[in-house]
């Protein structure tokens, strides 16, 4: 088995995606260590697993606490990064810029200098462009400029993929990428200030909101991806081909978000109205990718429905939030 006591360091391993990817790892037989700057002090999600793991509560930023984190390790999977919503990412560009681009060349540095084999670089569909094709191809990735409202995040995954293939080519590294679409599920972060459409639009009719307004015209389109299936996407993408070569890892079930936000009521059992705030932008009118090459390079299809999960995680909300 390709993880039996493979030392494996997940940054980020303590929040949203990365709690699901060291929980993974940990039954697949891996030796997990977890850089996190876990800033309530606690190991939130999988304290449970304090015992199993090893935790090192540290910013991904700070060139010796990347380097001391990396120290005889047989893969990196950088999933820290700096993330918010189309709200916050509109007026924080050179934030998310900024920020992103340091955690991946801090990362990959330190993990060159301490010899680590593998390095998956974790970039995001915001690297596409407004008018990529649908559903897109990686070969759009590199194409015209990332969709304005996510400008300097996507610039920084972007960047930070061109930084993983450059250090595959002259250091011979073992560099994957993998480009995930709109993830959710529980344990995501559900203010809406910060957050992604799905949680965001979770809590606002758990807490009664009616009508529920929701930005743009509801016209346009999103793939989403459960996040139990994106870790296992991550896990599969650095397994199977450790390429400098990006993947998408998504869904192939596109729904426009008025019907998202109607299902959402349905399964929540609100009787609320939804009002589409035409005035706010949608963002890109499309976002759904071609699946193809992660089928192809490492067996990986999406195996959650979207009513499955999102009623898994309303669920979750209820249980713990509500």
């Amino acid at each position: 088995m390709f993880w039996k006591n493979k030392h494996v360091l997940v940054t980020g391993g303590t929040g949203f995606i990365g709690s699901f990817v060291v929980e993974k790892l940990v039954k697949l037989g891996a030796s997990v260590s977890v850089l996190d700057m876990m800033r309530d002090g606690k190991v939130k999600n999988i304290g449970y697993l304090k015992d199993t793991a090893r935790f090192i509560k540290g910013d991904c930023t700070d060139r010796e606490t990347a380097r001391e984190a990396c120290k005889n390790q047989d893969i990196i999977m950088n999933l820290a990064a700096h993330v918010g919503g189309i709200e916050y990412n509109r007026f924080h560009q050179a934030t998310m810029f900024r920020d992103n681009i340091l955690i991946a060349s801090t990362m990959l540095e330190a993990a060159r200098i301490e010899h680590v084999e593998r390095f998956l670089v974790v970039s995001s569909a915001c690297v596409y462009p407004h008018d990529a094709r649908i559903p897109t191809p990686e070969s759009e990735g590199q194409r015209g400029e990332p969709e304005p409202t996510n400008g300097g995040y996507g610039w920084a995954k972007r960047m930070a993929e061109k930084l993983g293939m450059y250090y595959a080519d002259e250091f011979g590294m073992k560099v994957g990428i993998v480009r995930p679409y709109n993830a959710y599920g529980p344990r995501d972060h559900f203010d809406p200030s910060s957050s992604h459409v799905i949680p965001a639009l979770i809590k606002r009719v758990m807490d009664g909101e009616d009508p529920v307004i929701v930005w743009g015209s509801g016209k346009q389109t999103r793939a989403f991806l459960f996040v139990e299936d994106f870790a296992e996407g991550l896990i599969r993408a650095i397994e199977k081909y450790p390429v400098p070569d990006p993947v998408n890892i998504g869904t192939d079930e596109e729904i426009t978000i008025q019907e998202l936000v109607h299902k959402i009521l349905r399964i929540s059992g609100s009787k609320a109205k939804a009002v589409f705030d035409t005035a706010k932008p949608d963002g890109s009118p499309r976002r759904n990718c071609d699946n193809t090459k992660a089928k192809e390079k490492i067996r990986f299809q999406a195996a959650m429905t979207l009513d499955e999960g999102l009623r898994k995680t309303i669920n979750w909300y209820k249980s713990r939030c509500a």
